[in-house]
């Protein structure tokens, strides 16, 4: 008999729980279909309600999307280049941060000597070969062809450091690097661009109104990241002649140097500094005027930037979900208009003020929520286009959607649900029986 009691006790006290769970459940499930009802009575104030949310949504994927994308490419096409390679830059700067011409500031301080002295295996036995860069951007023309294109003076060992190959012709040859000759390397894609079919070889273009001699074509290595200059697309010509003809300037833009192993790098950056430090008298390395960077460094220079340039635009994004925002706590505030009577009814009836409260949140955050699994949606579908299209383009554009980005997305639109919502709800629930059932 006791056993028995323990028995329908138990089942009871069960039954008790069970019943308390669905009440959660229900208190929860109720104010969504509750929200939903409303939304669709009237779609078109509804849609314009969270429409501000879809766009947040979408911009906050699309731009995560295109930003990792992007950054991928970039960082892909350094990494080819090799990872035995040093860069020097002219203008110092922080081991953190990219120098100041890295940011479009034009600093005179390194030199075609100071190329040669690098060069010289005596003051970096470390080294192998090493080019000297400068670069710019003009109109080429050939029998009546304009086209707007980038161009690089460069030196003759532009092919061992940067593992380029000629298909056609030949490359530029030391003598011509410094006696200013007028002759042209260009890149795969301006032969059909520029040449549309015919032999370049021996043929005349005109950069910058300066007539040079087409002497070979590199093959075709690939489209670059955005901001990084193609091969595929560009002229070489020989670097004194880039310095004195096209741009007037006696400097170089950056070196590159191709160390023996890459194991030997930091100690080919220890000589490096150490050769252009005794060049330019500088005694006290917080007056350095130069930065030696190796790959791994501009790697990381490159994420950085990238990743600044991202964030920057993630936050004019959300501006878009604060407009989202604003319109749900206006949608709310009227549908507490609206709705006097019936917050009325329920209070007469039993409900307290945590239930209305509970109620037009819940509807807030439900609204907010479908904003942005549609926005989400709308930034895929998006995102996945632009790489089509880029892809298109011949860039090798990888499709990037990061599970961090979506959760973000579903994070944000409940948090906006909440915050905007919360007036609206505290209205509501402060609503008197009395009144409410009075109001007409």
């Amino acid at each position: 008999m006791q056993v028995c009691s323990l028995s329908v006790a138990s089942t009871r006290h069960l039954s008790q729980r069970e019943r308390g769970k669905t009440k959660i459940v229900m208190h929860i499930i109720s104010p969504i279909k509750i929200s939903l009802k409303y939304l669709l009575a009237a779609k078109f104030r509804s849609f314009l309600t969270i429409l501000g949310i879809i766009i947040g949504v979408a911009s906050v994927i699309i731009i995560m999307a295109i930003g990792q994308s992007a950054q991928a490419l970039i960082l892909d096409q350094i990494t080819g280049i090799g990872s035995n390679l040093i860069g020097v830059l002219p203008g110092a700067s922080d081991e953190k941060g990219p120098p100041a011409s890295a940011m479009g500031i034009s600093i005179t301080t390194l030199k075609y000597d100071d190329l040669k002295a690098l060069r010289n295996g005596r003051n970096v036995p470390e080294v192998t070969d090493g080019a000297g860069y400068v670069t710019g951007t003009t109109t080429t023309e050939y029998n009546g062809t304009n086209l707007t294109t980038s161009f690089q003076g460069t030196t003759a060992s532009y092919i061992n450091v940067e593992n380029a190959k000629v298909t056609e012709g030949r490359f530029l040859s030391e003598d011509e690097e410094t006696n200013m000759s007028r002759v042209a390397v260009i890149g795969f894609n301006l032969k059909k661009d520029l040449f549309s079919g015919d032999d370049p070889l021996g043929k005349v273009i005109k950069i910058k109104d300066q007539n040079f001699t087409v002497i070979g074509v590199l093959e075709k290595r690939g489209s670059s990241g955005f901001g990084v200059t193609s091969q595929d697309d560009a002229i070489f010509v020989p670097l004194k002649t880039a310095q004195k003809l096209l741009l007037g300037i006696d400097h170089l833009g950056f070196i590159r140097l191709k160390v023996r192993d890459a194991s030997l790098i930091s100690l080919a950056k220890e000589n490096v500094t150490q050769t252009l430090r005794d060049r330019h008298n500088i005694d006290d390395l917080a007056n350095d005027d130069f930065s030696v960077r190796d790959m791994a460094s501009a790697v990381e220079i490159i994420k950085q930037v990238t990743d600044v340039l991202r964030y920057f635009l993630l936050a004019i994004g959300t501006i878009s979900l604060v407009v989202g925002g604003v319109g749900i706590m206006n949608i709310m505030l009227l549908a507490v208009n609206q709705r006097i009577r019936e917050v009325g009814l329920r209070k007469a009836v039993g409900a307290k003020n945590s239930d209305v409260w509970t109620q037009f949140l819940i509807e807030s955050i439900s609204i907010s929520f479908l904003g942005g699994i549609i926005g989400i949606i709308i930034g895929v579908a998006v995102s996945f286009l632009a790489a089509i299209i880029i892809q298109s383009l011949k860039y090798a554009w990888p499709f990037i959607i990061s599970w961090q980005s979506i959760i973000s997305a579903i994070g944000v639109s409940f948090v906006i649900g909440i915050i905007f919502g919360i007036y609206p709800a505290s209205k509501a629930s402060r609503i008197s029986p009395m009144e409410a059932l009075r109001y007409e």
